[in-house]
Formats: structure tokens, sequence, C-alpha cells
């Protein structure tokens, strides 16, 4: 990649962070990853503003913990990333861009055994309910995604913990529920969406 492409890739992703509740306090701007916040001399991030293109937030450094989808918006206190979630946390610690999310393009196929064994479901929209279009279980033991970037949640209606599932990542291939994320406790995943570019 020359370095125009290179300059154009990281203008295509900015998000400000801010270490305090309504923008308020310490602020910084990024255009790139951020593996650990305490490395810039951060407590915490606890409100966030997403100028362009989707990111995910993790509950503690090194993209670990609990995820959080943040499409563009204003995210003024915890309560705004952790939305219907069961499970909250007051503060970021780092973040990464979803460079592949494509919500024109995306499609995904769930598996009801692990490593992409079983009977399968292949779906290109939005599901807040897997059990009502058809899915007989609340469980999706693996997961493999075709194309684009998804959120996939514990509960119907988009609550619960969150999981990405990105094409970029593990080429696609989220073979066994510990591979969802580092907080993934079950394979439970009642709803399912695509990712808002």
């Amino acid at each position: 990649m020359n370095q125009r492409e290179q300059m154009e890739q990281r203008g295509q992703w900015r998000i400000t962070v801010w270490e305090e509740e309504n923008f308020q306090g310490k602020r910084c701007e990024f255009m790139l990853e951020c593996p650990n916040i305490l490395d810039r001399d951060f407590q915490k991030i606890r409100s966030i503003k997403v100028d362009n293109c989707p990111w995910v937030g993790y509950e503690y450094p090194e993209y670990q913990g609990q995820q959080f989808i943040l499409e563009k918006g204003d995210y003024p206190c915890y309560q705004a990333w952790s939305g219907n979630s069961s499970y909250r946390t007051e503060h970021l610690l780092s973040f990464r861009p979803i460079k592949c999310a494509n919500h024109s393009d995306s499609k995904i196929t769930l598996y009801e055994c692990e490593d992409m064994m079983g009977r399968k479901f292949e779906m290109c929209d939005d599901y807040p309910s897997l059990q009502a279009m058809g899915w007989c279980s609340k469980e999706v033991p693996s997961i493999k995604v075709n194309s684009g970037a998804w959120v996939g949640y514990q509960f119907p209606g988009y609550r619960g913990y969150q999981y990405i599932y990105e094409r970029d990542r593990r080429q696609g291939e989220y073979r066994k529920y510990n591979d969802f994320g580092t907080q993934a406790h079950s394979n439970q995943i009642q709803s399912i969406r695509r990712i808002q570019h």
C-alpha cells in the first residue's frame, strides 16, 4: 500500500473519546485502533463520539472483556453504548475500527454444531429473534461470516451480551463459542444484525 492509500485509509475511521461522561474532561481523537487507553494517560473512557465508520469498544485493555458496538453517533455515557445489554460497564479501555462492515453486502451462516457442522442457515438480513425466523435453539455453536460484519446478541430484541463477527478476523470462522470473544460464557445467541457502515 502506498503512502497516499495509507492516508486515505486512516481518514476513513474517526472516533473521539472523553474521560468523563457528557463529553467532559480529557479528550483525544483517534483514526486507528487503541489497544490501551491507559497508555495515553487516560484513566478510562466514559463518553464517545463516532464520526464515521463503526468501531468496537472493549471493557479491558488489549481488546479483552465485554464488546460493545459503536456505530456513527454520540455516546454521552455508558448507558448509550451498553443499550439493552444485561451487562453494563461504566468505561471502556480499548477500541478498534471494524473495517469490513458493509451493510448492503453482508452474509452470515449459522451452524447447529461446533466446527461449522450440522444443519446450517444462511442469512443476509437482520433478525430480532432467531427463533421467530425458524432457528430451533437459543444457541448458535458456530458461525461463518461470508461477507461484512455482524453483531450477535444473547437475547431476542438485540439485548444482552454483544458479540462482533467479522469477515476479516479469524477468516470469518467462529468454530466454537470461545471464538466469539474473551467474555463469551456460552453460545447463546438469539438475535443478530448487520453492522451499519
